[in-house]
């Protein structure tokens, strides 16, 4: 098969990689794969991976379980064990031994097919796209952040992030009723909130103010020190952000402030799911641009330009 590889130091092209065999898992061929700022992370060293990067897809089935042959499926991406105490509480993105597609010791979706375990595999209903479906995996991390917190109307929430992650973290936020802002540095992706009635204001004309909540998805090392600078005394500061790099902050305010901070990665796919099929989330328009796999190398390097909107690649 075709696969765009990362050997630790080059991306690469390859005509014909092994493709994988469907064993305990389900075969499926590839029809769209998304490049994330995570990806981006991975060709900075970000878990030392090598292998076929790319985690987030839409596919059809082509060798598994016969009910699910030919279906379009979307994947999460964390292989648990399926044995330790992690996994026994239903907790497989921690399990000490996981592969995780396309970052830690399994390949991942840039290329013409992916093995998944069948019981990652979620079934797309037949009116959500694939240029929809394709998004199914960073808004379920969005959806994550509504399992970690009880939100309020009352609760003011500041998102700090125009990108991909920070569009729909903010889209999820006012769905479940949060008065919610958004801070970025492009007007035009802002816009793109503007045009779905969420609040916006461009970094430059930001005047401080302390929030209840605080998501960070900025994507850059600098994003820490300003979101902790914008939660109230005993608020709540969401770390969305996967950095290759080193931070470099005083933790002092979290502790003279008494800020509660929480990690938070991926989330359900049953929620973003249902979201894109009532279709009270807008992602086609975040999307740039659709590259031929062939042209995988031109579309990564596009995907790490500033103000990048989503870049897709299609095998």
């Amino acid at each position: 098969m075709r696969a765009l590889y990362w050997d630790g130091r080059d991306l690469c092209f390859v005509q014909s990689f092994a493709a994988p065999k469907a064993d305990s898992t389900a075969l499926i061929k590839v029809h769209l794969a998304g490049i994330c700022a995570t990806d981006l992370q991975i060709f900075g060293g970000y878990m030392g991976f090598t292998g076929i990067p790319g985690h987030e897809f839409v596919g059809s089935v082509q060798a598994g379980p016969r009910e699910i042959i030919g279906k379009r499926v979307v994947g999460e991406i964390n292989f648990g064990c399926g044995e330790c105490a992690a996994c026994q509480r239903n907790l497989e993105r921690h399990c000490a031994r996981r592969r995780v597609m396309g970052i830690l010791n399994a390949h991942g979706a840039f290329a013409e097919y992916v093995s998944v375990p069948v019981k990652n595999i979620h079934v797309v209903p037949e009116n959500i796209g694939d240029e929809e479906a394709v998004f199914v995996e960073p808004l379920a991390a969005a959806f994550e952040i509504l399992t970690q917190l009880q939100l309020t109307p009352q609760d003011q929430v500041l998102v700090l992030g125009d990108g991909k992650l920070g569009n729909l973290c903010a889209q999820v936020l006012q769905l479940a009723g949060a008065n919610v802002t958004v801070i970025g540095k492009h007007s035009d992706k802002l816009e793109l909130l503007d045009n779905v009635g969420v609040r916006t204001v461009l970094l430059e004309k930001w005047q401080p103010h302390a929030y209840d909540i605080v998501v960070e998805a900025t994507g850059s090392s600098s994003g820490f020190e300003l979101a902790l600078s914008a939660v109230r005394p005993r608020g709540t500061l969401v770390l969305k952000s996967t950095i290759a790099g080193k931070h470099q902050a005083s933790l002092a305010p979290l502790v003279i402030n008494e800020i509660n901070v929480i990690g938070s990665r991926c989330g359900p796919f049953p929620e973003a799911l249902a979201a894109l099929a009532a279709k009270q989330i807008s992602v086609t328009p975040l999307i740039e641009k659709i590259y031929n796999l062939n042209d995988g190398v031109s579309a990564v390097a596009q995907a790490g330009r500033p103000g990048a909107r989503k870049i897709l690649l299609r095998p």
